[in-house]
């Protein structure tokens, strides 16, 4: 991320240099087409996941979410190669989700015939991302992440790292001590899908999460573009669960159930954040972009 100093923005609106995308918008260009490829080979092929039936309904219901966000992506490559920060915010929204999404089929199941499209959504997400979050021009998002509704969504993101970590600590406490298992979710998992979800819910999530929110509720130039990531993506991450539990159901899971009746609280979470920041700020934003 780049730091200019606050009076130019009120002198002179920017957009940021195009160049510096550049490298961004190739690496999510990659990933859009790679996701799409490999998302609807994960819906028409038969068995295209090997180990547990759960495992595999499971990823293709992902599949289906990943088609649609791999679509949205593509849109979103050409106005953010042009230092469209809307566009930069959420290109890099949906490569966060893919790269935390595309973790599952690289690590939670065997070699398949999908594995080298996995690794290329996975490498070309988490490059791109790194890329199109180094190239976010602060004073664009920054001086718009101040007041009232800003420090509300900065408590909510606050509340949800600190119930994913706390939930994920007591259960990994309680293996440790009984060496029981504990349901990742309403999802039918194996163990390793469990382990997996929590590691990297506890790894990555629950640090940005909480980064997002402190940096928020400070008035940080990073906290505006760090929140919307965590958000967008997190809400992504909730719709591809939400479209997992019927295509369990509709596979004969045994144990399957087709709604969780705690997901409306989780996304009314998440939106309420996301909202209070996209419309505390669109004003803003409009007038830094234009």
């Amino acid at each position: 991320m780049t730091v200019h100093s606050p009076d130019k923005l009120r002198d002179v609106p920017r957009v940021g240099v195009p160049g510096r995308h550049t490298a961004a918008g190739r690496l999510a260009a990659l990933a859009a087409a790679g996701a799409l490829a490999a998302g609807c080979a994960g819906l028409l092929m038969d068995n295209p996941y090997p180990g547990a039936a759960s495992t595999a309904a499971m990823l293709q219901g992902y599949d289906a979410v990943n088609v649609l966000v791999a679509l949205a992506l593509a849109a979103v490559v050409r106005p953010a190669r042009r230092g469209r920060m809307p566009a930069v915010l959420a290109q890099a929204s949906l490569l966060a989700y893919l790269v935390y999404t595309y973790a599952y089929y690289l690590f939670g199941t065997g070699f398949g015939d999908l594995f080298l499209l996995h690794v290329l959504v996975f490498s070309a997400g988490a490059a791109g991302l790194a890329f199109t979050v180094r190239a976010i021009d602060l004073p664009l998002t920054g001086p718009a992440a101040t007041g009232t509704r800003s420090r509300i969504a900065a408590a909510l993101l606050a509340v949800l790292a600190t119930a994913l970590a706390g939930m994920w600590v007591y259960f990994a406490l309680d293996n440790a001590i009984t060496g029981d298992v504990a349901g990742g979710s309403r999802l039918v998992e194996t163990d390793t899908v469990v382990h997996l979800g929590i590691a990297l819910d506890l790894a990555l999530l629950v640090p940005w999460y909480a980064t997002a929110a402190v940096l928020l509720w400070r008035h940080r130039p990073a906290g505006y573009p760090a929140a919307v990531i965590a958000l967008v993506s997190g809400l992504l991450h909730q719709l591809s669960y939400i479209v997992a539990l019927p295509v369990q159901v509709a596979a004969d899971i045994s144990g399957a159930t087709a709604i969780d009746p705690g997901e409306p609280a989780i996304l009314l979470l998440y939106g309420t954040a996301l909202a209070l920041l996209l419309t505390g700020h669109r004003r803003r934003l409009k007038e830094v972009v234009r």
